[in-house]
């Protein structure tokens, strides 16, 4: 049973962060078009240093103070693909940095509707090289919803080429189908106190930007999964996403894709990420994910 943190957090989240349904799409882009763009600050992080390193946009270096990790993790937020990380976010990546003992780079990329996928995606490959490069111990890539379908995508575009390879991949509750029809969808929707279908569906089509919603990159559960390093995923059943993440567990299954898959009855969306005792949990289970060492 979810814990009552939990269940306070299922209420309460989504009244602050879940927005309405779109009814229509083409005014909702405008009035985001309009919006000021977002921007995140760093928040006071205990016992972590945040350094900015070179890229095109904002990239955040974390790392606990003091020390010099020899492993990296490239931490994708979500979003929707429309949202800049929020303070969420910045301590899940401030938990992995103290917790898993290594450096987590967390790029504050190119957002819809402003932009789309073609802004960030080869600088996302350039830079998870140079981070291979920094790194002698390994890479991992790591995300949340959108940027759990974004690390996936990465990852697929790394393994098709000549480089160095990521050597983990960890999904919280990815979303990996933009066009949001694998079946069940409908009726997990329903379940879902956060999300919302026709709000996904809209921010899909803005992060395509007239491209194929269902090309691997953007919707990486269409995409070959051979080749991939070991990956863990995690998702609730109250979300929407559940569908996806059980389908990409089939395919992984089925291509021999070493992808674990844990699923939690009751929890609602990037549950390991949200304050609440399932995510300890969920931490405790990355541990013997994480222990290295870490195939090159």
């Amino acid at each position: 049973m979810p814990s009552l943190e939990h269940q306070v957090l299922a209420t309460v989240v989504p009244r602050i962060r879940g927005g309405a349904p779109v009814e229509d799409e083409d005014r909702f882009r405008a009035e985001k078009l309009a919006a000021p763009a977002p921007a995140s600050r760093p928040p006071r992080l205990r016992g972590v240093q945040v350094d900015r390193l070179p890229a095109p946009f904002p990239v955040h270096d974390l790392r606990v103070r003091g020390t010099d990790p020899q492993r990296t993790v490239l931490y994708l937020h979500g979003g929707g693909y429309v949202e800049p990380e929020d303070r969420v976010h910045w301590r899940y990546a401030a938990r992995l940095a103290r917790h898993v003992d290594a450096r987590v780079v967390l790029p504050s990329y190119p957002l819809a509707p402003q932009h789309t996928w073609r802004d960030s995606h080869d600088a996302l490959v350039r830079l998870f090289e140079q981070l291979a490069i920094e790194s002698p111990a390994g890479v991992a890539i790591a995300g949340d919803s959108a940027g759990g379908g974004l690390a996936l995508g990465l990852a697929r575009t790394l393994v098709a080429r000549p480089g160095p390879q990521p050597a983990r991949l960890l999904l919280v509750s990815p979303w990996v189908d933009l066009t949001c029809t694998v079946a069940g969808t409908e009726e997990a929707a329903l379940r879902d106190p956060w999300l919302h279908l026709s709000r996904l569906r809209a921010f899909g089509r803005w992060w395509a930007g007239g491209d194929d919603v269902t090309r691997p990159e953007l919707s990486p559960l269409h995409g070959d999964l051979t080749g991939l390093p070991p990956g863990l995923m995690w998702c609730g059943t109250r979300d929407l996403l559940q569908p996806q993440c059980r389908h990409l567990a089939d395919r992984a299954a089925e291509q021999s894709w070493d992808l674990r898959y844990v699923e939690e009855p009751g929890l609602i969306h990037v549950y390991p990420i949200l304050p609440v005792p399932e995510a300890r949990r969920a931490l405790a289970e990355l541990d013997d994910f994480l222990a290295p060492p870490w195939r090159p």
